[in-house]
């Protein structure tokens, strides 16, 4: 790739889309009422299709991404730095994803509800990047060829066994453990199968690196993208059926009944296509700038929505309560409304990091300014309670 595109704008682009897609997804789904989702509504029914793929999208990408970044850099293993970034960023990800389920009124009054421990979206891309990070170190020594080769395989076992992973509670697993793997608690995404999308991903990732200097490299990914997306869209739930007629294995006819992985893995390679197709108008500074802050959009439309640390977002005043134009146009107010604040954050980012970095250094000296300052008196007060202590133990032995 040349100097001018060796950054994949198309992908930034991607994740605009996906975020916004989410946005609008989340508002609508949560407030929308009940008595408006009728699925034989053709527009309603478009819409509820073109939700489900904002999520395998996301992860696709995020995997593509962080993999695209890891593996570029000519430092290996422990040295090169995105391992370090990584799990920081893993990290910080779960972090954030349990903060956003904290709630204050809860911790006052010393409970935590048990929302605090199921498992989201943040929680599982946090994982899903220390799992990429793990099996690039185990590899990094290895054939060339096992890394991708893992990632895929990785992806091909959690999509062909999920039948068989969904009936499994994890019940020998302490609640807040078990959540990564099963619904079974409430948790709204899990690591079996989503991690799965995250893997497609960097697997992606490094073909993309492989070939970055191939002439026809664009021409052949869309190509591709779009028969094997076609193929898994039409025709992979028919080659299940067909499979197990052949094997008698019920594993292909649970599949079959149920094909939304693959299904949805042929949808992203279908956006993979068109976004690659349209890559040269994929350079807006306002677009790239959303692809690049979709964890401060994920955390303003999580506050402002469901009312993270205080209970008290839209979601608790308008649950499945408002008609089609109301929630149509709130999502559209919603969307600009998050985006709009995340980018301003972005912005100051580094000055209100700053200012309470400031204001926790400014805690932090007062708070031993005071305890210094206090010696005297808790030397006092211990002096008093040291004496107050031995005349009880007089009166005791008397």
């Amino acid at each position: 790739m040349n100097t001018k595109t060796n950054r994949l704008f198309f992908i930034d682009a991607m994740r605009a889309w996906a975020i916004l897609m989410m946005l609008q997804g989340h508002f609508i789904d949560g407030l929308l009422d009940p008595v408006f989702r009728d699925r034989e509504n053709m527009v309603f029914s478009v819409w509820q299709y073109f939700r489900g793929i904002t999520a395998p999208v996301f992860f696709t990408v995020s995997g593509f991404i962080f993999t695209y970044l890891l593996i570029k850099v000519p430092q290996k293993g422990f040295e090169n730095p995105r391992v370090k970034k990584g799990i920081r960023r893993g990290l910080q990800l779960l972090l954030i994803g349990y903060l956003l389920r904290m709630n204050l009124f809860g911790i006052l009054t010393g409970e935590i509800y048990d929302s605090f421990y199921l498992v989201d979206v943040l929680h599982c891309i946090g994982l899903s990047i220390l799992t990429l990070i793990g099996v690039y170190l185990f590899t990094i020594k290895r054939k060339k060829h096992l890394f991708p080769t893992l990632l895929l395989g990785i992806t091909i076992v959690l999509f062909l066994f999920e039948p068989l992973f969904k009936q499994w509670t994890f019940s020998f697993l302490p609640n807040a453990i078990a959540n990564y793997f099963t619904k079974a608690n409430g948790s709204v995404f899990t690591i079996i199968p989503w991690l799965g999308y995250a893997t497609i991903g960097g697997f992606i990732s490094v073909l993309f690196n492989r070939f970055k200097d191939y002439k026809h490299l664009y021409e052949v990914a869309i190509s591709s993208a779009l028969i094997l997306g076609s193929l898994l869209i039409f025709a992979s739930s028919d080659v299940f059926l067909y499979t197990h007629r052949i094997t008698g294995i019920q594993l292909f006819a649970d599949i079959f009944f149920n094909n939304y992985l693959f299904i949805r893995l042929g949808d992203v390679f279908v956006v993979f296509a068109i976004f690659m197709l349209l890559r040269k108008f994929m350079t807006n500074k306002t677009v790239l700038s959303i692809g690049a802050s979709t964890l401060s959009i994920y955390v303003i439309h999580f506050v402002i929505l469901y009312g993270s640390f205080t209970g008290l977002g839209l979601y608790r005043f308008f649950n499945h309560i408002l008609i089609p134009p109301v929630v149509i146009a709130g999502a559209l107010a919603f969307m600009f409304a998050c985006t709009f604040l995340a980018l301003k954050y972005g912005k100051h980012e580094s000055e209100i990091k700053g200012n309470i970095a400031w204001g926790i250094d400014y805690v932090k000296n007062q708070s031993i300014g005071i305890y210094k300052a206090s010696k005297p008196i808790r030397k006092e007060a211990f002096h008093k309670a040291r004496l107050f202590l031995l005349r009880i133990l007089g009166l005791v032995k008397n």
